[in-house]
This record gives structure tokens, sequence and C-alpha cells, in this order.
């Protein structure tokens, strides 16, 4: 009589957690299509500009990001988790279209990142991104930095 053991689950939030770190930073626009391999397929992603839900909604908004940036590209910095909650900083280098050209930008921001076991196997079920759009980008537009630029001062003075 052979018995027939349950297979002991490889994967972990903390195994998750380094898949995210690496798909992102490695990510090219030809791996959009892999957003299923890392979130969830009811995934939520809100960022300054969407909140979405469903891998084929986070899929269009990093799709968006190639097609209107140039060289969009993260550094993870840090990383902290606890269990299937994350929390990981960033660092997003790209440049814009059609003005700045060329000229790198840098938006430094965070992540919530929590994870949930699916079948064996953990992704993203909340992606929330956490970046002050006035400082990290409004302020490097060529009209609207201006205005963005003297309204902070007013609110300083």
């Amino acid at each position: 009589m052979s018995s027939h053991l349950p297979t002991p689950n490889p994967d972990s939030p903390e195994a998750a957690l380094q898949r995210v770190v690496h798909f992102f930073e490695h990510l090219q626009a030809n791996d959009v299509g892999r957003i299923a391999d890392i979130y969830a397929s009811d995934a939520h992603f809100k960022d300054p500009f969407n909140a979405v839900q469903g891998v084929a909604e986070i899929a269009r908004i990093f799709a968006h990001m190639f097609e209107t940036l140039e060289a969009p590209r993260f550094v993870i910095t840090h990383q902290v988790q606890q269990g299937a909650q994350c929390f990981v900083t960033w660092d997003f280098f790209f440049a814009m279209r059609p003005f700045g050209a060329g000229q790198t930008q840098t938006i430094r921001g965070a992540s919530h990142l929590v994870l949930r076991e699916d079948a064996g196997v953990w992704r993203v079920a909340l992606h929330r991104d956490y970046w002050d759009a006035a400082e990290e980008l409004y302020e490097k537009l060529p009209l609207v930095g201006s205005l963005m630029r003297w309204l902070k001062k007013r609110a300083n003075a």
C-alpha cells in the first residue's frame, strides 16, 4: 500500500514578493502580457491617476506607460514584508514625450502590496501606489510646473 502525501507548496509570500520585484525591475513593453503571472485575476490597482480592477485593466495601464513615456524603468530601493503584506519603495525613471525627450525624470514613490494564494501560487491581490503627483510630476511640466511652483511658494509663505 503506497501513501500519497500532499506535495508541500514550494511557493510563498516571500517568493512572490521577489518575483514582483524582479518583474518590475526588468519590465519591458513585451512583458506587459505576463501581468497575469504577477497579479491575481481580480486584483485591484490604484495610483494617483488610476483605480482599476482586473488583470486586463492593470495591463492597460502599463501598456499605456510604454506608449507615452521613453525608457520607463523601476528600481526597487527597499522592501518590507510581513506575511502577505508588503511595502516597497522605488524610483521610477523615464523621459516624457514629446517635450523633454531624452531628459531623464525621476519619481520616487512607494507601493503597498497585498498578496493572496490562489491554486498554490501567490500573486498580488492589491497594489496601491503612493507618490506626490504635484512634486514628482506636475512641477516638471513646462507650463503647469510654473503654476505648481508658484502655488507651492504661496502656500509656504
